[in-house]
């Protein structure tokens, strides 16, 4: 029986109007999903913290044990959540399983915190028992992206609930299905009990909604920067705690010594994987002068080697991008990037929703396609003469989520990495990179900081409670 039935996938009515589920790959429909509006989101945050209380009083062992089943539904249902994926998002196979093991590893890593110490014992001046103690936030609101659905929702959502807390979750509307629905139908055959998860996917009027109702106090967003920075201003206002995983313009440096039969496999994944719209994305090729030339050629021809196709029905490495609105955006910045100068090594075309994988050489800090986040499988080179070059070069733009720097000496990868600020460094690896264990954000324009992982999803999910007990009443002097 299958997991997902569109005529049952939503347990009730909400207001915001009929949208198809689209597959990008060929415009075919997958399925309706009605919308939240605004009142649909104030009516999910009461049905979780209804729920909620309960929940957070439950034994640890309770709440692990539905994570820990969720994560095993990851893997029993497998095939169906693939598919779905692979036509909603327009991902490969791998990725799809990529995002279905990772899902299953959030669940997993989740269930472990329900058994965490939860606070400490305090030295007092008074005679007193004093300690601190993390409870559940309440609800947190989760709004997650359409580019990596179901990682970008779960990471959130498993630690959330597994701490005590209800979850309202809203997806983007382009993957309401692997990004929300599914997680929804995963964790009511988990056995979660009733109104705790509250899946609604929507737009911006339902964010925004979320955003400000009093009943969430969190709100764990990820998305891109424009929207994060309206997100942490309405939260701000509304005195709530905002976790912004936001936009990035990673750079992978290519020092003098590395070798190049090597690296450009690993550069043109950072760049291509999933058409380059993820946020950890290579979107910027620095690499020193000795090898740049060799390096365009090599990087160009990987490039022009990859097949684009549907990843439903062909073995392909890139699949479409997921609208046209993304698609004028890439191939905008690509257009205006060669008028800008820079040299069109490969790609640079489409056909439809399927952008070839792009190299841009000649590159400098006015190159829209360099200066900017793309969203898209774009990689442009530009060379660099020395490790204060390289480090100036890497540091620049408003960005900080991740960095890769490949050479033969590690150590010097690491002397520079710490002169480049960045939430995530790779050395002798690529820019994109993710697992459940570690903890996950960027700086300046790319984010709050680590808010996933461990420590980060005790910190994100739970508040502090100081509490003191004496044996007899205190006395005061009137």
């Amino acid at each position: 029986m299958p997991l997902l039935d569109p005529t049952t996938w939503q347990s009730r009515p909400l207001s915001g109007g009929e949208y198809a589920v689209t597959e990008p790959a060929t415009g075919e429909g997958l399925g309706t999903v009605t919308l939240a509006a605004a009142e649909d989101i104030a009516t999910a945050a009461r049905t979780a913290r209804a729920a909620q209380a309960e929940w957070a009083g439950a034994p640890h062992f309770v709440r692990a044990a539905v994570l820990r089943k969720a994560g095993d539904l990851f893997t029993a249902h497998a095939d169906e959540l693939r598919d779905w994926i692979v036509r909603e998002s327009g991902s490969i196979p791998g990725k799809a399983d990529f995002e279905l093991h990772v899902a299953a590893q959030e669940c997993y890593e989740a269930a472990a915190l329900a058994s965490r110490p939860t606070g400490q014992v305090l030295p007092s001046e008074a005679p007193r028992l004093s300690y601190t103690r993390r409870v559940p936030v309440g609800v947190v609101g989760v709004i997650a992206p359409f580019n990596a659905p179901l990682i970008l929702s779960i990471r959130s959502v498993a630690p959330a609930l597994a701490l005590g807390n209800g979850v309202v979750l809203k997806p983007d509307p382009r993957t309401a299905v692997c990004g929300g629905l599914a997680l929804a139908a995963v964790f009511a055959e988990a056995g979660l009990p009733d109104g705790l998860l509250q899946v609604l996917p929507g737009g911006p009027e339902a964010g925004r909604a979320l955003v400000a109702d009093p009943l969430v106090p969190v709100i764990s967003f990820t998305g891109s920067t424009a929207a994060g920075r309206a997100v942490g201003e309405a939260a701000g206002r509304h005195l709530k705690r905002a976790h912004l995983e936001l936009g990035g313009n990673s750079a992978l440096v290519v020092l003098s010594d590395a070798d190049l039969d090597a690296v450009v496999s690993t550069a043109a994944w950072g760049s291509f994987f999933h058409q380059g719209q993820i946020c950890m994305t290579t979107g910027r090729h620095l690499v020193h002068a000795s090898l740049y030339e060799e390096y365009v050629e090599r990087l160009a021809a990987k490039a022009d080697s990859l097949a684009v196709g549907d990843p439903h029905r062909e073995q392909v490495h890139l699949g479409p991008v997921i609208d046209d609105a993304q698609l004028a955006k890439i191939h905008g910045l690509v257009e205006s990037s060669t008028a800008h100068g820079a040299k069109l090594a490969a790609g640079g075309t489409h056909d439809r929703l399927f952008y070839r994988p792009t190299v841009l050489a000649g590159v400098d800090d006015a190159t829209p396609a360099y200066a900017e986040e793309v969203f898209g499988p774009v990689a442009p080179v530009r060379s660099f003469g020395s490790l204060d070059e390289a480090a100036a070069l890497a540091s620049a733009g408003p960005y900080g989520l991740s960095l890769g720097i490949v050479t033969r000496d590690t150590a010097r990868g690491l002397d520079l990495a710490e002169r480049i600020p960045t939430g995530i460094v790779h050395i002798n690896d690529q820019t994109v990179n993710d697992e459940a264990v570690a903890p996950f954000g960027g700086t300046a324009a790319s984010g709050t900081g680590a808010r996933f992982g461990g420590e980060a999803n005790l910190e994100a999910f739970t508040d502090v409670r100081w509490t003191t007990v004496r044996g007899d009443v205190a006395t005061y002097p009137f």
